[in-house]
């Protein structure tokens, strides 16, 4: 599929997600087959008082290429000002979110608020595209709530203002993350523009995907929390889309490295304290499905320097060779 001038492989990208999404998971997710990394949303009027938090957010490194940048808000001008501050960090993409649920995002008339006012949306995405030479998409969800599930205006709205392409999350505001997504609504999505349509919800592998494919004829498939814990569900989806078969399973050892290069990439870009407290969730993450995870989870929960991880992992392997064997 195209996004403007990029070509992307019809396999899946990684959901915009904001606390853990940050640029080494990006870059283990690139690493191991998504086609396409969206960065975790960022605040346009934090990014227009240059608030430090927002603009380390916004880290592109070439490795997470082709990537996008999300921005939310609700004031078309600072979104429009954000937009032109975050080229200086040469993303490939802006991505306006539309769709966060999140009570502090759409209590502020950001994120999935923006969908009660449909004026308002149109204003904001014209005066981003008209601030940026590059392709310019909107995430979204299918509504507010089930009396009011405008997504396919909102698409259409999309494309008249001149964006790339847009993103659909099956869900209303109101439903969060349950009960499972609507493929009929991502669908009708689909079936309302010609612009591409990237839907997301519910994808934890090749079968999910396949089903979201084929149900609902979008050009490409986005996981988020389907990816925590594994981010090899990347390499699963390629190697069925592009190989026409399943990979077999990752051994235990292979995911071990996969979990300390994690680690590693974390330390890279902010330092062993800050990475290891926040690898803290994802190593609890990664310990699901494993023998004592439990315990292991607890463990996870108290790192603070790569050596814990390391002992963990220890820990974990150790586990799954004490397990009794199928």
């Amino acid at each position: 599929m195209q996004i403007g001038s990029i070509s992307l492989a019809r396999t899946a990208a990684l959901a915009p997600m904001a606390g853990v999404g940050d640029r080494a998971f990006r870059e283990i997710c690139k690493e191991l087959g998504a086609a396409y990394v969206v960065g975790e949303m960022v605040s346009s009027k934090g990014m227009c008082y240059e608030n430090e938090k927002s603009l380390e957010l916004l880290s592109v490194g070439e490795a997470q290429r082709p990537m996008a940048v999300q921005i939310f808000g609700s004031e078309p001008d600072t979104m429009a000002a954000a937009a032109r501050m975050a080229l200086a960090c040469r993303p490939d993409v802006i991505d306006i979110n539309m769709g966060c649920p999140a009570p502090k995002i759409a209590g502020n008339g950001g994120g999935s608020a923006l969908m009660r006012d449909l004026p308002l949306a149109e204003r904001i995405i014209r005066a981003v595209v008209a601030a940026v030479d590059l392709p310019v998409t909107v995430k979204m969800r299918t509504g507010w709530d089930a009396a009011h599930q405008n997504a396919v205006e909102l698409a259409k709205i999309a494309e008249d203002c001149g964006a790339a392409a847009v993103t659909i999350h099956g869900r209303t505001r109101e439903q969060m993350y349950r009960p499972s997504v609507d493929l009929e609504m991502i669908r009708r999505v689909k079936e309302a523009v010609r612009i591409p349509v990237i839907g997301n919800g519910d994808i934890t592998g090749a079968a999910s995907a396949k089903a979201m494919y084929d149900a609902t004829g979008v050009d490409l498939v986005m996981i988020g929390r389907g990816a925590l814990g594994s981010p090899w569900v990347f390499r699963e989806v390629r190697e069925f889309f592009t190989a026409g078969h399943l990979p077999p399973p990752l051994p235990p050892e292979e995911k071990a490295r996969i979990i300390l290069r994690h680690g590693q990439l974390a330390i890279r870009y902010k330092g062993e304290a800050v990475a290891m407290r926040e690898m803290r969730k994802h190593a609890g993450y990664y310990m699901k499905g494993f023998p004592g995870a439990a315990r292991l989870r607890q463990q996870a929960g108290q790192l603070t320097v790569f050596a814990d991880l390391e002992r963990l992992v220890e820990g974990m392997l150790a586990a799954q060779s004490a397990a009794p064997q199928p």
